[in-house]
């Protein structure tokens, strides 16, 4: 009801932002499992995950999310807070950011003043707590206490209440009587302020309780609460301390709540009455393995944040049954590799340095979203494979998937169930051999890829004999020596990561110390190409792609290369890589001079989607002259600009982006071209009044990949034509082809929007002279 009244502020005060809701064409993915901190108001219980806000209608249970998609920054949530009289949810970050989300309402208002704060160090940005007060919250921070105003949504002062005003961590306070207390440490202990003094900004304002150093103060009706270091809880009457409990471990959360006092460590919640009488001891229960951090009541059942299962509801008076509430998603926020199937995707969460060191270990498991449902497998469940990678789909059988470990080998999983690891003893991969450890065992296999024949192609480092291929159908293994290339395998350390196979059956290989590999089996060819010489900014390779001209686009650690020659790879002694240069402003450039490319991956139109380390997704041209996009976590709903992996759904169109913080995707609209024109249509058909045909499109839907397009109306008369490699997608004309997928925004050649009628779609493949004729339908 309040927040019509401020909407001018945002005229007034340059540190206040509105984000854009980018629901229209993305959807995040993200794990709601480890929940950071829980609020409560208007019937819903809120629960922050890591980037990532989930609300619980408690009344009829629907689960509503707020995440980058729908604006927030994707940076690390530390706590949470939701006003009733103002009808919103206040956000803060480790970083100091601060957000607003209003009931009701799409717009996300973003706060950077402490943010942005220049005297004030970075790590002492974070907001730890929020405590409401008549109409303004107290932050506090780990530089002291900060006022913002909940009615006008802009800062008041800030208390830097150490020692000579110095800044000090604070990380709670409470309203007691006619004093707000704060529980600080940096040894500053317990201090309070007259509420009522104007002046608080003084630090000699502020009265010194206890010394030492303090976790939680808590008000509860008529009593005052405050937890140590110690692990114990005082209750403080006229300044004077009296202990009431040591707790096992380290207490994480205090708040009051409907007159009760709760207490929340990692293993237990605590509930107490207004008289400190136990009400309720929550332990942590044996089928939910996991640890507490916070918790909230509504009149008859508890709801506890938790690193592992999101919320678990259960019985405030009989806590014996758990319900575990969250979103569906991943099992984690931070996605190592993913592989895009027809409306599925799989997940992994292992990972490596950029120099090839499994350490330490990655105990994850994986995720695989199938439709609209995410099916998590644990880590034990997976025989304990650790630092699970790269991720292949077998394409004669898409139940079966191989994922590879950087340390135990290969894992198979069939119909979603793991069903055997392929290691040292059961097949032909073979662990690195440590002088004077013959004891030590680790196959660091990574780069996956099926060739047409149905062979499953991996590498793994530190070997003689790194490259393997097998067969699914015989169990047959063969091994490749790479000896001519590596003098030691533990000192060369080539480092792989990826494998990409021309049409011509040769594996490209990405290398730490030795560029781009490649090898053929059909005549044992052999050779690697790094040097400076032949075109290299660096010798570590991260990325490959063949494109649909055969030509390999290479992904370094300090910029982007294209090798435009393959098939002559082997029998070209002056073999060479090119930067693509672009036109900037008038000046010749390097694409992607410097960035260090993760991953790169070609979609139907022949376009290059490329994600970096730092610099977020480009989304280029099939010569890479036009950046058609340039996602960052500034313009789009990425939540970091650290972006490890990419893949296609070529059959839907959707773009996977495997951010450092998250998973989220892109309705690109393109699809995979078909091989004829059979199973093309058009859609919507009829085109109704209500559709938006310039800005929405008629999509055609299913064509072939070198197609002529020719729309007329019933008289014959041209209206729009295209072709596959002339009228590319963006390229600003009224019939687009993007791969499989073609896009009329309703306009003839006389750039006007066409009349009601029936429309002739005739389609020509210009390499099979196959046509198709369809009709459409519009009503204007």
């Amino acid at each position: 009801m309040f927040k019509r009244l401020i909407v001018f502020i945002i005229f007034l005060f340059p540190l206040l932002q509105f984000s854009q809701d980018f629901s229209a064409l993305w959807e995040g993915h993200f794990s709601y499992n480890n929940i950071k901190d829980v609020s409560r108001g208007n019937n819903k219980i809120y629960a922050a995950a890591e980037n990532a806000v989930f609300s619980l209608d408690i009344q009829t249970n629907e689960i509503e999310k707020l995440t980058t998609v729908n604006g927030l920054s994707g940076e690390t949530i530390s706590t949470i807070y939701y006003s009733e009289v103002y009808e919103l949810l206040v956000i803060g970050y480790e970083n100091g950011l601060i957000e607003v989300a209003f009931d009701n309402d799409d717009d996300i208002l973003s706060v950077v003043d402490i943010l942005d704060k220049i005297t004030i160090p970075a790590v002492d940005k974070r907001i730890n707590h929020f405590n409401a007060y008549q109409n303004v919250i107290y932050i506090s921070t780990n530089y002291g206490i900060s006022v913002f105003d909940l009615e006008r949504l802009e800062f008041g002062d800030t208390y830097f209440i150490g020692n000579g005003g110095s800044q000090i961590q604070v990380n709670q306070t409470t309203i007691f009587g006619d004093y707000i207390y704060a529980a600080c440490l940096d040894g500053s202990g317990l201090r309070k302020g007259l509420i009522s003094n104007p002046n608080l900004i003084d630090y000699q304002n502020w009265q010194l309780v206890n010394s030492g150093n303090w976790l939680l103060i808590e008000s509860q009706e008529d009593k005052l609460y405050a937890i140590g270091t110690n692990r114990r809880i005082y209750q403080i009457v006229n300044d004077v301390l009296t202990e009431m409990f040591l707790y096992t471990d380290t207490p994480l959360d205090m708040r009051s709540v409907n007159g009760n006092l709760i207490v929340t460590t990692q293993n237990d919640v605590f509930v107490y009455d207004a008289n400190f009488n136990i009400i309720s001891q929550i332990s942590i229960n044996p089928s939910f393995d996991t640890q507490y951090n916070s918790a909230i009541l509504d009149s008859e059942n508890i709801y506890i944040g938790t690193k592992d299962f999101g919320i678990l509801k259960t019985s405030l008076v009989n806590p014996m049954v758990f319900e575990e509430i969250h979103p569906d998603g991943p099992l984690l926020n931070s996605p190592f590799s993913i592989e895009a199937e027809p409306n599925g995707l799989w997940v992994t969460f292992g990972d490596y340095t950029t120099r090839y060191n499994p350490s330490p270990m990655r105990m994850y498991g994986i995720s695989h979203l199938n439709g609209e449902a995410w099916h998590n497998s644990p880590y034990d469940s997976l025989f304990n494979s650790r630092n699970l990678n790269k991720i292949a789909i077998n394409p004669f059988n898409s139940e079966q998937v191989f994922v590879s470990s950087f340390q135990d080998g290969l894992l198979e999983i069939n119909n979603n169930k793991p069903t055997i690891r392929y290691d040292q003893a059961n097949s032909g991969l073979e662990s690195l051999v440590l002088s004077g450890n013959p004891s030590f065992i680790s196959l660091r296999v990574s780069g996956l890829a099926f060739d047409t024949n149905g062979l499953l192609w991996s590498i793994t480092s530190l070997l003689e004999k790194p490259l393997k291929s097998y067969n699914p159908s015989n169990n047959q293994w063969t091994s490749y020596n790479f000896s001519e290339l590596i003098n030691d395998p533990i000192a060369d350390n080539l480092g792989f990561n990826s494998i990409v196979i021309d049409p011509l059956g040769t594996k490209f290989i990405t290398s730490f110390s030795k560029g781009v590999i490649g090898f053929n089996e059909n005549g044992n060819l052999l050779k690697s190409i790094s040097e400076e010489e032949v075109g290299f900014p660096i010798k570590s390779v991260r990325a490959l792609a063949i494109d649909n001209r055969g030509q390999l686009w290479i992904g370094t650690h300090a910029g982007l290369r294209v090798l435009y020659n393959t098939s002559s790879f082997f029998t070209d002694d002056n073999v060479r890589v090119e930067e693509v240069i672009i036109e900037e402003d008038g000046i010749a450039k390097e694409l992607l001079a410097e960035q260090f490319i993760s991953d790169i991956k070609v979609d139907g139109s022949n376009n290059k989607w490329i994600s970096t380390i730092d610099s977020g997704v480009f989304y280029l041209s099939s010569d890479g002259q036009k950046t058609i996009f340039h996602f960052t976590k500034d313009n789009s709903p990425l939540p970091s600009n650290d972006v490890n992996y990419i893949s296609i759904d070529g059959a839907n169109g959707i773009v996977y982006i495997a951010t450092s913080k998250g998973l989220v995707s892109f309705r690109s609209g393109g699809s995979s071209p078909f091989e004829d024109l059979e199973n093309a249509y058009a859609y919507p058909n009829p085109v109704r009044p209500t559709f938006n045909i310039v800005e929405e499109k008629v999509k055609i839907k299913d064509v072939s990949e070198n197609v002529n397009i020719k729309i007329t109306d019933i008289e014959g008369n041209l209206v729009a034509e295209a072709q596959s490699r002339t009228n590319q997608r963006h390229s600003g004309y009224n019939l687009e082809i993007d791969g499989g997928t073609a896009y009329w925004n309703g306009k003839n050649m006389a750039n006007n929007v066409v009349a009601s009628g029936v429309y002739l779609i005739m389609l020509s493949d210009l390499d099979s002279f196959e046509t198709k004729v369809l009709k459409l339908m519009v009503v204007r």
